[in-house]
């Protein structure tokens, strides 16, 4: 429950885009605020008994409340056109089931979205030029995609992953963790990150490399520019010698 010592930032906006990702931070805005039963279960709280005691009647109210601060909540986490569409629903229960239904699909039509994504997900490979980097936020775009629509794909599935679509030019750094580690122990950050490193450390040998040329390369110049920069000048003083004789 939210400490009323605690300001919780103004709940997500949704304007029809990207709804698996509002409703995940809606859900855990609504356990903040206890809410989310009520929007989950959509229960009524109990008739008061006759002749009901303080207590009951506190609690009663506070059920009756936690109702409409559900209700307040979904309605001002939506743009005005979402809003529209969902005005004449009474409960929360309702406003949330009905958002899910147009935005979200039903189960087969979740189930589709996930085969598509896992032949994405299959279909990904990393290309000479690319690095880690850049290809673990393709990938990981699509994992965490899967993973909104409720379905498991662990870490140690990416591991695999990785591993069989990485260039040759990995394969030392790959049999190094295998001797020291292990590839089934290791994590996907210990791996990102061992080939992060990598990528680094050759990044860096090739600058010093770009360097040392260049360094070798204006050292040879030198004295022949040198030479034919006294060559020139001793050639024209002799011309002025000869033009101007003693």
């Amino acid at each position: 429950m939210a400490s009323n010592n605690i300001s919780l930032p103004s709940p997500p906006v949704f304007t029809g885009k990207n709804y698996e990702i509002w409703a995940v931070k809606m859900r855990a805005q609504l356990r903040a605020y206890d809410l989310w039963e009520v929007v989950e279960t959509g229960v009524e709280p109990p008739p008061l008994p006759e002749n009901s005691t303080v207590a009951q009647m506190k609690f009663h109210s506070e059920q009756v409340a936690k109702r409409a601060k559900a209700l307040t909540i979904l309605h001002s986490a939506v743009d005005d056109d979402i809003f529209m569409r969902i005005s004449n629903l009474d409960t929360a229960k309702e406003v949330w089931e009905k958002l899910q239904e147009e935005f979200f699909g039903n189960e087969r039509t979740k189930q589709m979205q996930v085969l598509n994504l896992k032949r994405e997900f299959e279909a990904l490979k990393m290309n000479e030029v690319e690095n880690i980097k850049d290809f673990m936020t393709k990938l990981m775009k699509v994992v965490n995609q899967i993973r909104l629509l409720g379905e498991k794909l662990p870490d140690s599935r990416i591991v695999e992953k990785v591993l069989v679509v990485l260039p040759e030019r990995f394969e030392s750094k790959i049999s190094s963790l295998e001797e020291s580690k292990g590839l089934s122990k290791i994590s996907l950050t210990e791996l990102v990150n061992a080939f992060q490193a990598q990528e680094q450390r050759r990044l860096l040998r090739q600058e010093e490399a770009i360097e040392s040329a260049l360094h070798v390369r204006h050292k040879g110049k030198g004295p022949a520019m040198k030479g034919k920069f006294v060559g020139e000048h001793a050639g024209k003083d002799s011309k002025k010698r000869e033009t101007f004789p003693k």
